[in-house]
């Protein structure tokens, strides 16, 4: 109903639309880029409960609109400007039915990616597509990477069968198969399939932030060096684990504001090798500077291919954090409120390295604080990371006291 509604709102104003079809939200992203398109539409509810549904707005270069162009956007659907076309100007619509075969083609011809190896290894891979639009791509990528797949979930009509967001808590059935199947890895992917979690061969979730790790050692590691002085761009509030694997490397790590359009835009100011954000989201600028949990999945089996370890001995490699979030009901807020919130946390850790570009972000070498105002909720988040939950939990605690006395 929507992609029908959608349709038909193009072609009233004389836009010719290509249809896709079920596809994974990147695989629109390169279909924007490879039919030199004005833009894209994806509807999708993306990792939120079946009820919801909305329309992800792509620009010309295949990167999602930032806040400006969105404005733009919501003006222009809020007002009566818009010139429909003559009956002799309608648009028309055509079907792509080869964007999904151009996607794989495309991840298997990656540079990072080491087909050749990843083949070698003939990985047991469990996999959860939660009947999203991963059942349409991941089965058929793993299997072209020589992989035996054990799936559940694989239908693509979205009746999500658990809690669709890819977090440790909703990863128990795939544990389960990665144990019964005796796995080396387990992949769960997001209904849109922009983001990716592993599962160790054990049957634990390890955390989405060590996906965006893990593709940056595949990518750096196999660059020979070349990378030192080179930049790997994330988010705000993404992991420490994803600042040891660039700097392991010799690469500058580069944050930027929450939000992949952000990410995005600093990867291309910036030229970086790698980037994504701590939700699982893979951005690799050789293919498309995008989250795209296809290229996450075969930049992931390229290390372990490599490496030869399991991925629990990759995990404990690495030093260990703990991520706390939380968040402070605040009904109504403003610049001015906000403002009295960041300057009383800033003065509460004077000691502390301050980012301002997106609220405010206190950094210690083995910690730090996010605070934030929630960009769709009447709320303020906090986010802290650190080597242990109890030290993790004592910024939250300070920056809810410090936010409830403001």
């Amino acid at each position: 109903m929507f992609a029908a509604a959608a349709t038909a709102g193009l072609n009233s104003v004389g836009c010719h639309v290509i249809d896709v079809g079920l596809v994974a939200t990147p695989t629109v992203q390169l279909a924007v880029e490879h039919h030199r398109a004005a833009g894209g539409i994806i509807l999708t509810a993306s990792h939120n409960p079946i009820e919801w549904n909305a329309l992800k707005f792509v620009g010309p270069d295949g990167i999602f609109l930032d806040s400006v162009a969105g404005t733009r956007v919501r003006e222009l659907a809020a007002g009566d400007s818009l010139p429909r076309a003559k009956y002799n100007a309608i648009g028309g619509v055509e079907p792509d039915s080869d964007a999904i075969s151009r996607h794989l083609a495309a991840v298997l011809a990656l540079r990072g990616v080491d087909v050749r190896a990843i083949r070698r290894r003939r990985f047991r891979v469990a996999l959860d597509t939660v009947r999203g639009a991963g059942g349409a791509l991941m089965p058929e990528l793993l299997e072209r990477l020589g992989c035996r797949v054990a799936a559940i979930n694989l239908e693509t009509d979205g009746l999500f069968p658990r809690p669709p967001e890819p977090v440790p808590e909703n990863l128990k059935a795939l544990g389960a198969l990665v144990r019964r199947k005796k796995a080396d890895i387990g992949i769960a992917v997001d209904p849109d399939v922009d983001r990716l979690a592993i599962v160790d061969e054990k049957g634990r979730p390890i955390g989405e932030d060590y996906t965006l790790a893990f593709a940056i050692r595949a990518v750096l590691g196999r660059s020979h060096g070349r990378t030192v002085g080179r930049s790997v761009v994330c988010n705000l509030s993404t992991s420490l684990v994803v600042e040891d694997a660039a700097r392991e490397y010799g690469a500058r790590l580069v944050r930027a504001p929450v939000g992949e359009a952000y990410v995005a835009r600093k990867i291309i100011e910036l030229k970086a090798v790698i980037g994504g954000e701590g939700n699982g989201g893979v951005m690799y600028p050789a293919l498309h500077v995008g989250r795209d949990a296809s290229v996450a999945g075969a930049l992931v089996l390229s290390l372990l291919a490599r490496e030869r370890i399991p991925v629990s001995e990759l995990v404990a490699r690495a030093p260990r954090y703990t991520i706390v979030k939380a968040k402070v009901e605040r009904g109504t807020w403003t610049a001015e409120s906000m403002g009295k919130v960041y300057a009383a946390v800033r003065a509460n850790f004077p000691e502390a390295s301050a980012d301002t570009q997106d609220g405010l972000r206190l950094a210690w070498p083995d910690r730090w604080l996010h605070v934030r105002p929630s960009g769709t909720e009447p709320i303020i988040r906090l986010i802290a990371e650190a080597p242990s939950s109890v030290g993790a939990e004592r910024l939250i605690e300070e920056g809810r006291r410090l936010c409830a006395a403001s």
